[in-house]
């Protein structure tokens, strides 16, 4: 078991800099401002957990799945055998449920947003652990800032694996419910706005997606933004960062201190015919990260066009 520290990550951001928070707004007149949305802006939040990289998928990217996480024994022994279930959204975007069996479950993509989502993650589980030590099933959420307290880091064993399974669809929702026919409208709703998303099995942390009109590849990495650019930059000068044929590297997404490389698939592919060409470029990103030397003319033009294809997420 690891050191049970809090994982402290304050965003280096600079007054005059756009808020990371994706506001649109300098940094100084958001979250950087006196009274601002927050008292604290944690730029990479869920640094340190496991599979990092997958909670920010599932948070930002990923319509349904699931993960179980586990507690660390010393948060309560009584509680360690308590099924706590990490899911990307829960009906209404309820931030946690207890069910009437007493397990939890934890709902990533919610309404609120107080600065430090691991923390508010983990003020969330706190309260729906005790709600379901009294018995009390039901929906369990935040009305406002949590305060100063744990982190979700400081909550669930470090060394405990995160093991995603991406569903087809919101079924899950009823899976333990009887009599789910009053449920079946809301439940087609949801199920039909769901876009089929699979999660490669060769690669890590690597989600394709069909929208209808595209399929896409969403790869969230754990590399920090700057060294993750020069690579991904010497790749594109090189015109080694194509998977598939017709397919292109258009942009990424950057959301809670990671980069989130896209890329444009022709419709037709899926996630399979994908798999073997993720691990040959996957094997190229790391040569490519590990490459010290300076950047060339031409590489220093594909990663100035590749920052200027960032979206920040929330």
């Amino acid at each position: 078991m690891k050191a049970r520290a809090s994982v402290e990550t304050p965003g280096e951001v600079g007054p005059r800099q756009p808020c990371p928070c994706g506001s649109g707004r300098r940094y100084k007149a958001c979250h950087g401002a006196p009274g601002g949305p927050a008292a604290i802006f944690v730029s990479r939040p869920f640094a340190g957990l496991p599979g990092e990289c997958d909670i920010v998928a599932l948070r930002e990217l990923v319509p349904a799945a699931t993960a179980t996480l586990t507690l660390a024994p010393e948060v309560s022994p009584e509680r360690e055998d308590r099924s706590v279930v990490l899911c990307s959204l829960l009906p209404m975007a309820a931030p946690a449920m207890v069910r009437d069996s007493g397990a939890i479950w934890l709902g990533l993509q919610v309404q609120h947003a107080f600065g430090d989502p691991s923390r508010d993650l983990a003020a969330v589980l706190t309260a729906a652990l005790e709600a379901a030590a009294a018995g009390e099933p039901g929906i369990v959420g935040l009305t406002s800032d949590p305060g100063p307290g744990p982190r979700l880091q400081d909550l669930v064993d470090l060394d405990a694996p995160l093991d995603v399974t991406v569903h087809e669809g919101f079924d899950y929702w009823v899976a333990d419910v009887e009599g789910r026919d009053d449920l079946a409208g809301a439940l087609d709703q949801a199920n039909e706005a769901a876009y089929p998303t699979v999660r490669l099995t060769q690669v890590e942390h690597a989600y394709w997606t069909n929208v209808g009109t595209k399929e896409h590849l969403r790869w969230v990495r754990p590399e920090p933004e700057d060294r993750l650019l020069d690579a991904l930059a010497r790749l594109h000068a090189a015109g080694e960062d194509r998977l598939v044929e017709d397919s292109r590297l258009v942009g990424m997404f950057r959301a809670h201190g990671l980069l989130a490389p896209v890329w444009d698939l022709p419709l037709g592919t899926g996630a399979e015919a994908i798999e073997e060409p993720a691990t040959r470029f996957g094997e190229a990103l790391e040569r490519a990260l590990a490459d010290e030397t300076p950047l060339t003319a031409s590489e220093r033009s594909a990663r100035a066009g590749l920052a200027n294809r960032q979206v920040t997420i929330r």
